[in-house]
């Protein structure tokens, strides 16, 4: 049996659940209904941010805020005027819920727990009167008569409205791409890198400020970087890997990378550096005390990679062996070989060209009355609570756009 909807919104993720909740404010009379592949919705907003939900950055210039966005920069300016971090503060503020900033601008429910963010959708739907189907795997999509006709293995829907907010899903991009519309190919965006090299052997934990550069590649980014069992990860790493998502796929995850293990201190400021260590320390050895504030563990292994004698001393450096140090610490050269997946947080680069969206509206340029939000699009962002906005912001947006274009037909 055929069923009827006004709106129907396929995926129960982030920008779904916004999209509805926000269309049903706006339009209460409307027939909203959400479909989900999975036995359950919001799977990713539970598992984000560790299990806490990453909501937003505290970012409140619409300019600065489109800049962590690789693909999506330019396009999300326009809409990030409209609605961004401090009316996602307030929307989740007027439903009870208070958000808290961390250190890093990350910001997370007082909770500490996504369970928040999910009982609240959960909540206003079921105020709004919104259907939620799960186990709706949907296995066509055409457009019959100004009227969209949806096939999923449990039942066929027809609806006024078509909203597309299935993240990055492989079969419903396909189906896209048989409506007309254009797939950039999808290539991993957060992931960290894989390096086999003794001098971070061992040191899985250590955590400290570095300064990267991909060499051959005009890629560089600097922040926190984690020591792990396989390799690098923290923001410094994630933020190269969605910048370089592209060129980093291309070149197959083989390539080499510099940490300059003290931010942008260059090696001829540590020359100086070192050679003033010399004589201030000139009777202790090198190990008894890192300096330049990095991890002992860390300052012991670039010791040991410089060659240095367990028992040197500082006034034994000779000049070549000054400069050998000063190499170490800012123009480390370590290779990649291959990428992990960032945590369960898999982002891509690659969805719907923008070009084909309108995004004062978000709806398609090439079917009117079809609306995509969230990582569906080529869109996607450094990890932060980046791309949550980009949800919230689609959504939105989408939502007023349809509760707009109703009014007018009525």
């Amino acid at each position: 049996m055929m069923q009827e909807q006004e709106v129907l919104i396929i995926g129960g993720g982030a920008a779904g659940f916004f999209t509805a909740i926000n269309l049903a404010e706006a339009n209460p009379d409307l027939k909203i209904t959400i479909l989900e592949r999975g036995k359950e919705v919001l799977t990713k907003v539970r598992i984000s941010g560790g299990g806490r939900c990453n909501v937003t950055h505290a970012e409140f210039i619409p300019k600065e805020l489109s800049k962590n966005y690789p693909r999506g920069e330019k396009e999300l300016l326009g809409p990030f005027h409209q609605f961004m971090t401090g009316d996602t503060i307030a929307w989740f503020d007027e439903r009870g819920i208070e958000l808290k900033t961390e250190e890093d601008g990350r910001m997370f429910p007082i909770t500490d727990s996504s369970e928040t963010i999910i009982d609240c959708f959960l909540a206003e739907t079921e105020r709004l009167n919104i259907e939620i189907k799960t186990g709706h795997s949907v296995q066509d999509i055409q457009q019959n008569n100004d009227r969209w006709l949806v096939k999923t293995l449990k039942g066929d829907f027809t609806a006024d409205q078509l909203v597309m907010a299935t993240g990055s899903n492989p079969k419903i991009w396909k189906l896209l791409e048989k409506l007309g519309h254009q797939i950039v190919q999808p290539v991993p965006s957060l992931f960290t890198f894989n390096i086999q090299d003794h001098r971070i052997k061992d040191l899985a934990g250590i955590s400290t400020f570095a300064h990267l550069k991909i060499l051959d590649e005009k890629l560089e980014s600097d922040g926190p970087l984690l020591i792990t069992h396989w390799g690098l990860s923290g923001p410094g790493i994630l933020k190269l890997s969605a910048w370089g998502a592209r060129i980093l796929e291309a070149r197959n995850y083989h390539f080499k990378i510099q940490v300059n293990w003290l931010g942008y201190t260059t090696a001829e400021e540590i020359l100086e550096k070192i050679k003033r260590l010399k004589h201030k320390f000139a009777k202790q050895q090198l190990t008894t005390h890192a300096q330049f504030n990095l991890p002992k563990r860390l300052w012991l292994s670039l010791l040991k990679a410089a060659r240095f004698p367990e028992d040197q001393k500082w006034a034994e450096l000779s000049n070549k062996q000054i400069h050998k140090l000063a190499q170490e610490l800012t123009q480390c050269q370590l290779t990649v070989n291959g990428k992990s997946t960032f945590k369960e947080e898999f982002v891509t680069a690659g969805g719907v060209d923008l070009k084909e969206i309108n995004f004062k509206t978000f709806e398609s340029k090439l079917y009117p009355k079809l609306y995509l939000a969230g990582e569906i699009l080529n869109i996607d962002a450094i990890t932060g609570g980046f791309n949550f906005q980009n949800a919230w912001t689609g959504g939105f947006l989408a939502a007023q756009a349809i509760a707009k274009s109703v009014v007018n037909e009525n």
